[in-house]
């Protein structure tokens, strides 16, 4: 689908796949693209449809063809500065380049100071203190994020897949309450859940990362992760390839499916019966750990920074996104 009809489709699902408040989309097993409705009392916010469910909701941006909501009131810059989400480097340089190719006399950057992006959550922090004109995040805002003025702009879907090594003797499926308790701590040895008798090592994601709150949410239900110990390490930084090589015959750790797909290093855990690859399982959403993901901006911003956001939202803003290897609007 190409021209007005795309743009119209990617402008109606945004409406539809707003949220309101701080949490994150978790789908349910029978979408309904077109339930949703705008809170009265807040023209800017766009309630979660009806088969979606949000542990807070997340406040977006409600597109009338533009971005309604954003005032590009702040005098202009001639670099659009971005930090954010580790995850989206991929996505966010396709974007760049497609961009940059139709906004010559526009340029972006992405990662402060030197070019390396810091995660999610050290990115929205940058965003809240003005040091960047937009932050790429792989969650959806909190409630004190968006009592301070930051919105969230959906701009493409994304899942989670959990890994082990590929010579993990463990060649089973896990349930969702598996997975649960291999995180929380209650399940120790792989013999519990049908593999060998061997310890598991549970390598959990950077507490910067946005993939990491999104799991937390989703798997343990908002509870805390345990402490370090032996087998159960929170990875110091927001990285993936370190912690794909360290998983060997016992790790188990989770990533995004582009991160996974492809590697040599990891094979894919079924959860619920259900792989991320197969990309029907995300968008009618049956697999738990799905997701989307935003470009956060303050309701002011510069006339540039809105010029991207816009690009963003377009048919070839999109084409970037599949190109990403993402899933567009």
């Amino acid at each position: 689908m190409e021209g007005k009809e795309t743009a119209v489709l990617v402008g109606t699902l945004l409406v539809t796949l707003g949220v309101a408040g701080g949490g994150f989309f978790l789908l349910s097993s029978s979408p309904k693209p077109d339930a949703g409705g705008t809170n009265s009392a807040n023209p800017s916010v766009v309630a979660p449809p009806n088969n979606e469910t949000s542990s807070p909701p997340a406040t977006t941006v409600k597109p009338d063809g533009a971005l309604t909501g954003l005032q590009a009131t702040l005098p202009n810059t001639p670099v659009v500065a971005m930090d954010g989400s580790v995850t989206m480097v991929r996505l966010v340089k396709q974007m760049q380049n497609s961009f940059s190719q139709q906004n010559p006399s526009i340029a972006t950057t992405y990662g402060i100071p030197d070019g390396r992006p810091n995660g999610s959550n050290k990115g929205l922090q940058a965003l809240a203190e003005g040091r960047v004109a937009l932050a790429a995040t792989s969650r959806p805002l909190k409630a004190d994020q968006v009592a301070a003025g930051l919105v969230a702009i959906p701009v493409a879907r994304d899942a989670l897949a959990v890994v082990v090594g590929i010579n993990n003797p463990f060649k089973g499926a896990l349930t969702t309450a598996q997975l649960r308790g291999i995180f929380n701590g209650s399940i120790t040895n792989w013999n519990q859940v049908g593999g060998p008798n061997l310890p598991i090592r549970v390598l959990n994601r950077a507490n910067a990362s946005g993939t990491q709150e999104l799991f937390k949410d989703v798997i343990l239900e908002g509870k805390d992760f345990p402490p370090n110990g032996t087998n159960y390490i929170t990875w110091p930084r927001d990285e993936t390839t370190p912690i794909l090589r360290e998983l060997g015959t016992n790790g188990i750790s989770y990533t995004t499916v582009f991160q996974a797909r492809g590697q040599s290093l990891v094979r894919i855990v079924p959860i619920d019966g259900m792989v991320p690859t197969d990309v029907a399982n995300i968008t009618n959403g049956r697999y738990p750990l799905s997701r989307f993901l935003y470009f956060a901006a303050r309701r002011e911003v510069t006339p540039n920074a809105r010029t991207f956001l816009e690009f963003a939202l377009s048919p070839q803003g999109q084409q970037a996104v599949e190109r990403a290897e993402f899933i567009p609007l």
